[in-house]
């Protein structure tokens, strides 16, 4: 797994049990919502992550970014389609998204080459 990948992935982790270990209902109730909003509903699970990817962009957080690019990718989205919904969050967003593009250009050539 790339480096980058890997960085990210396992920060994540660490970071996401440490936040759950200190028992804040609100925090674990986000964290539940979140699960819940990307199961299978109206819409497919990959119309829902590419719709992650565009708000995360726009919203201009990397992190979020990343996760929504991984999820995409395990979910078999061509590089196309990706693409594709990332330069209509850049129209939206308008030019103060390009470098959160570039990083998240970046992170799925890692995804890519693993």
């Amino acid at each position: 797994m790339s480096e980058l990948v890997e960085e990210f992935n396992g920060y994540r982790s660490k970071m996401n049990e440490r936040m759950l270990e200190e028992n804040q209902k609100l925090i674990k109730r986000v964290f539940s919502l979140d699960t819940i909003a990307f199961q299978e509903g109206h819409l497919p699970i990959k119309t829902k992550e590419l719709l992650g990817l565009g708000n995360s962009l726009v919203l201009r957080c990397d992190d979020c970014v990343k996760y929504h690019l991984q999820a995409c990718h395990q979910l078999g989205l061509s590089k196309d389609e990706v693409f594709e919904a990332m330069s209509i969050s850049l129209l939206i967003g308008g030019t103060i998204v390009i470098p959160h593009l570039r990083r998240a250009f970046e992170f799925w050539d890692a995804l890519e080459n693993n």
